[in-house]
């Protein structure tokens, strides 16, 4: 029993350690504050704002709950060990499932970049290799919304355009909850397919890219301050698939921050007010990204052409001669390629996550 007991207190002080990595305390006392505005019934007369804010306790509520339960229950059996050894077995069992609980909520730990723990916004464009890039970009689409799916998060298609004979050009769509970024920080770069292409008669292998870039989601504009003199905006009528009109009035916008050269444009079916809001928000998303990739303090010292630009490859889905997903910089593979393509995604995101501890 003595043993037993000594694993069960050196389990509490890993936790105690961990709970403050991830600054627990803290955490509550945000909860608490929370609480407290949903509480005022004034704030439910903005539906959207509230609605932000109960999202946001949600998220707070599924980071600390699993720690706290477990602290009690770490406790709890610690009480009943003083209670006699009858339980030994069943003691032994709990706190091997504990210390596994510890091991797999630990991984929250591996998430310390600056907004890890905002939403993401998903921009995948189809890159060289025609009608076949096209439809790499739609699979590539189809995983992420796939993953999406498996791991509990929320999605809204910003905008998409389809290809002409089958895929997609570009497609974006934000993703919503827990340390949605965090996650999918790990798929920021260029993706390389290689098969025997279906819309080649002959048969022959093909190699097509696409580009995938994660950005944060910032709604919030002091967390990017941009200058409203680096700013030109556009505004024009949006085009439909094949040129048709789909909106009668300028709804349409574009913004490009002239000292880097970035630009965003959005042109759905939503008003221009709603559409430059997007494009604000993308492009906080873009710059905030940008800074990461430079090591930038501001955003002064971006360099303007130095975003994720094509040939920045991170991984590889090679279906013939033989079946084999492999990221370039983890070295990380898999070989159920259908899996992976069906949104099993976490190995790939796990070890880029370990590969900066």
């Amino acid at each position: 029993m003595d043993r037993l007991r000594s694993r069960a207190i050196s389990l509490l002080e890993n936790v105690e350690n961990s709970t403050a990595s991830l600054d627990l305390t803290s955490k509550l006392s945000k909860m608490s504050e929370i609480e407290k505005q949903l509480a005022n019934p004034e704030i439910w007369n903005n539906p959207s704002k509230a609605q932000k804010i109960t999202r946001k306790l949600a998220d707070l509520k599924k980071t600390t709950q699993p720690w706290c339960t477990l602290k009690i229950q770490i406790k709890d059996i610690l009480e009943m060990m003083e209670l006699g050894d009858d339980l030994a077995d069943e003691f032994e069992e709990q706190i091997s499932a504990f210390e596994s609980e510890h091991a797999e909520l630990k991984k929250q730990l591996l998430f310390t970049g600056e907004y890890d723990n905002h939403g993401a916004t998903i921009r995948i464009t189809a890159g060289v290799g025609g009608t076949d890039a096209q439809d790499f970009a739609e699979m590539l689409e189809r995983m992420y919304l796939r993953w999406v799916d498996k791991n509990g998060y929320k999605t809204e298609t910003v905008e998409r355009s389809i290809g002409e004979d089958a895929g997609v050009k570009t497609t974006v769509f934000d993703v919503e909850g827990l340390l949605a970024y965090g996650k999918l920080k790990s798929e920021h770069g260029v993706h390389r397919l290689v098969r025997i292409s279906p819309f080649n008669s002959g048969g022959s292998r093909e190699t097509s890219f696409a580009q995938v870039e994660i950005l944060p989601s910032i709604n919030t504009p002091d967390e990017v301050k941009i200058d409203d003199k680096d700013l030109k905006i556009d505004v024009y009528r949006s085009g439909g698939h094949g040129g048709q009109s789909v909106n009668t009035t300028d709804s349409a916008v574009r913004i490009t921050h002239v000292p880097t050269g970035v630009v965003v444009a959005i042109q759905n079916e939503r008003s221009q007010t709603q559409n430059r809001e997007t494009a604000m928000r993308i492009l906080r998303g873009k710059l905030a990204q940008l800074q990461l990739d430079q090591h930038a303090e501001n955003l002064s010292e971006l360099q303007a052409g130095k975003s994720a630009e094509w040939g920045a490859q991170i991984r590889n889905y090679v279906l013939n001669p033989y079946k084999l997903v492999k990221d370039v910089r983890t070295k990380h593979e898999e070989k159920d390629v259908d899996k992976v393509l069906g949104g099993d995604i976490n190995g790939f995101i796990e070890s880029y996550l370990e590969s900066l501890v």
